[in-house]
């Protein structure tokens, strides 16, 4: 990609602790490389907020539309209920975009194939779990189970709709105890906001609808937790990430901020600066 010599223009859709963090690190450490152009959330007072953290009130959108249009590289941390839209909307405008919450995109084949002809990407980040590159070395041949076991603790899972609706409450939760065991597709719909993890597997692997997931819980956990164990032609791979959270979101792993902003540095490192 060539882009003019002020830099890359990214905007930020969602401006809660991840897109807070990316815009910091945008505004602050690519001087030069990329400029922040634009900011959005449905919830104006926290785009207001951090435009006023950054000192830079003129960044303010007031919607999707105005910060494609303003913008040619898209990052987007709002849900996973949204972000298949937000992709489509990006890639028809022919923005590259970066995803974050991955979930969203577990159905989303056509997106991904809209990207290939409009000759878009469509960046997904590693996140918080280790392992991806050896999985997808392993699906050029065959995998033939997969498995993730995440752990997390009580307090990271608070305001689950699903746990609310089985009555389970997570402060009287004294022992480990398995809250979920099931595909991905299902993960992901249950706990949209606590296992983006799962997604990011089902993709790398290929094989979405053969991977197995298991959320545990106990109080003696004290960090998020991700265990990949896959097995195939190649043989066996067994990795394991213990995630401190985000000082800003408990719900998220540090590690997936970090690896949002490892990912945005190596698109960087592959841009050329025109005039």
């Amino acid at each position: 990609m060539i882009i003019k010599k002020q830099g890359l223009k990214i905007g930020i859709i969602g401006c809660g602790a991840i897109g807070s963090r990316i815009a910091n690190f945008v505004a602050k450490d690519l001087k030069g490389k990329a400029i922040l152009s634009g900011i959005f959330d449905i919830d104006q007072g926290k785009s207001s907020a951090l435009a006023s953290e950054i000192n830079k009130r003129n960044i303010i959108k007031h919607s999707l539309k105005e910060l494609i249009k303003s913008s040619n590289f898209i990052f987007e941390a709002t849900s996973a209920k949204i972000s298949r839209k937000i992709a489509r909307r990006c890639i028809l405008s022919g923005r590259d975009v970066m995803i974050m919450s991955v979930g969203g995109m577990i159905d989303a084949d056509d997106v991904f194939s809209l990207a290939k002809r409009k000759n878009c990407k469509i960046h997904i980040p590693s996140g918080a779990i280790s392992g991806l590159d050896a999985v997808k070395a392993a699906h050029m041949a065959k995998i033939t189970k997969i498995t993730l076991t995440t752990r997390k603790p009580p307090h990271a899972l608070t305001g689950v709709e699903y746990l609310k609706k089985r009555k389970i409450k997570l402060d009287l939760i004294r022992k480990e105890t398995t809250l979920f065991e099931g595909s991905v597709r299902m993960a992901t719909k249950l706990f949209p906001k606590n296992i983006n993890v799962a997604a990011a597997l089902g993709l790398a692997s290929g094989i979405k609808e053969k991977v197995t997931i298991r959320l545990i819980t106990s109080p003696k956990f004290t960090t998020n937790s991700h265990e990949v164990e896959v097995m195939g032609d190649f043989g066996k791979l067994v990795s394991k990430t213990e995630n401190v959270a985000c000082p800003d979101n408990p719900k998220t792993s540090y590690l997936a901020v970090l690896s949002a902003i490892a990912t945005l540095k190596g698109i960087l490192s592959e841009i050329k600066i025109g005039t």
